[in-house]
């Protein structure tokens, strides 16, 4: 079955125009005369461009968001073809690859060439950011250009953590077609199904509704509960008595879902449907705690008072869960210290989870868009107890 829809792949000039108009806000906010950007995300939030190849590292790629005027493309010549048919009109390229010279030299006349006005450029180089270029060419770079390279990365989650209309659209599409998906999970699982054919059975059919990669599904089993929540699957057998954790982060044009379902195979024992419930619970009180005004802290304290009475975290993951978007996990999260405030449009995960019985775990996740009078639920709920496969 297939999800039917009228949701177009790619965006329009005006939705990258919105992008720029609100980026060049902040960076004059933080001061920055521009942005210098080489991961693939960042480079795809500005440009629309995407490319199977960035699995190569040989080659850097690089795009230059000024404080005024549209962003510059800077890229091997490998991929001009395809990054003129981004709305950028300025397009540099250069025979990569080339180790002497892996464009840093037009890298260099492009940040030379930008309007001064506080001496300094940020770039993906602080919190849940990395640049994707050789480290001896960043700091060769440093040397050449006549402006401050700085720590851009609060800059750039501030632009990305409040998603546009049509971010939220795909978004919200990606989650439907897995919800879907898992609830039709039961019924193709069965005891003696290893991890690994459970995972694929799940994998294949949200590929088959019309995501376009699930470039994350662990799958995990174990008697009474699982140990670990991100590695797998392996060729374990499932077994009467376990439980299966699958998690998965599946995209539609380049933005992810991310939420999990626990399945017990056989029977189940009174520990865990407490486990379960209680994660249940505080799934809904996560849900409810983030509204705008509030802060990460409060929703990771709603959780966790029903997890633990507000003692602990109840887990080892450190956190309750976290942004989301063209990223499985993105700024913020919900945990001690981080008191981000929450805002219309932003996209999160409720993601509680409990440790019991000598390192067995159970984890509950749903993703929520947050609206102005709260947050609405964009997964298909789980259910308030356990499945369990016969």
């Amino acid at each position: 079955m297939q999800n039917k829809i009228n949701l177009e792949r790619g965006f329009s000039t005006p939705e990258f125009e919105e992008r720029l108009i609100k980026a060049q806000d902040v960076m004059q906010q933080y001061k920055l005369d521009g942005l210098l950007l080489t991961t693939p995300q960042n480079i795809r939030y500005f440009t629309g461009y995407d490319s199977q190849f960035w699995e190569s590292p040989t080659r850097p790629w690089f795009v230059v968001v000024p404080a005024s005027g549209k962003p510059i493309g800077i890229v091997p010549e490998i991929g001009e073809s395809e990054f003129k048919k981004t709305w950028l009109e300025d397009i540099k390229t250069w025979p990569s690859p080339r180790p002497e010279d892996e464009g840093i030299s037009i890298l260099k006349s492009t940040i030379n060439d930008l309007k001064k006005t506080y001496g300094q450029i940020g770039a993906e180089i602080g919190k849940e950011m990395a640049m994707r270029m050789p480290v001896r060419d960043l700091f060769k770079l440093k040397e050449i250009v006549k402006t401050n390279i700085v720590d851009g990365s609060d800059a750039i989650w501030e632009m990305r953590m409040i998603k546009t209309n049509a971010e939220v659209e795909r978004i919200k599409h990606i989650c439907s077609i897995a919800s879907d998906a898992y609830y039709d999970l039961p019924s193709k699982l069965k005891i003696g199904d290893t991890e690994r054919e459970a995972v694929n059975k799940l994998k294949i059919d949200i590929i088959n509704r019309g995501a376009d990669n699930v470039p994350f599904m662990p799958g995990i089993s174990g008697k009474g509960g699982v140990s670990q929540i991100v590695c797998g699957p392996s060729d374990k057998v499932i077994e009467n008595g376990d439980i299966l954790f699958i998690d998965t982060g599946s995209t539609f044009d380049g933005y992810f879902c991310d939420f999990d379902r626990n399945f017990a195979f056989g029977s189940t024992t009174s520990e865990v449907e407490k486990v379960y419930e209680i994660l249940w619970h505080a799934t809904d009180a996560g849900i409810n705690a983030a509204k705008p005004g509030a802060s990460t802290f409060d929703i990771f304290n709603a959780m966790n008072k029903i997890i633990s009475d507000g003692n602990t975290v109840g887990n080892n993951v450190g956190r309750l869960g976290h942004g989301l978007g063209l990223q499985l996990t993105e700024p913020p999260s919900h945990r001690p210290g981080d008191n981000t405030i929450i805002k219309e449009n932003m996209v999160l995960t409720i993601e509680p989870g409990m440790e019991y019985a000598n390192g067995k775990m159970i984890v509950h996740e749903e993703n929520v868009i947050i609206r102005k009078d709260g947050a609405e639920l964009i997964t298909k709920r789980a259910p308030k107890e356990i499945p369990i496969i016969k």
